[in-house]
């Protein structure tokens, strides 16, 4: 079930770093990045994507470990996820889409729920 979802710019891990546009699902398991070359006609909703899982990243928040706010700047915020293993993954968005935020928000609720999983447990 998709809680949010837009375009979001990812810094590339090459040497030279471009920003690239991901269209981003966020859903109460984490984040999938899909490829915009992929995205469906805005007039139908766009199904659950059935293109190769190997073009979709899914960062799983049980793989993150947190969400930083790195910096505004002109109309952009820049923020980071940092996941369990250390990796680093840059993301930019403009300020009034609230990725950051959503992105948290969600994380910390699942990261709740599992813990209250634990307890019960």
């Amino acid at each position: 079930k998709a809680v949010k979802e837009g375009m979001l710019e990812k810094r590339s891990d090459g040497l030279l770093q471009l920003w690239k546009k991901k269209r981003c699902i966020l859903t109460e398991e984490g984040l999938l990045l899909i490829p915009p070359k992929q995205q469906q006609p805005p007039q139908q909703p766009p199904p659950l994507p059935a293109e190769p899982a190997a073009k979709i990243k899914e960062l799983h928040f049980s793989n993150m470990k947190t969400v930083d706010c790195v910096e505004r700047k002109g109309k952009y915020v820049y923020f980071t996820v940092v996941m369990a293993e250390g990796k680093e993954i840059d993301f930019r968005c403009a300020q009034e889409q609230g990725w950051n935020a959503a992105i948290t928000l969600q994380m910390v609720q699942y990261k709740n729920r599992q813990a209250i999983l634990a307890v019960r447990s």
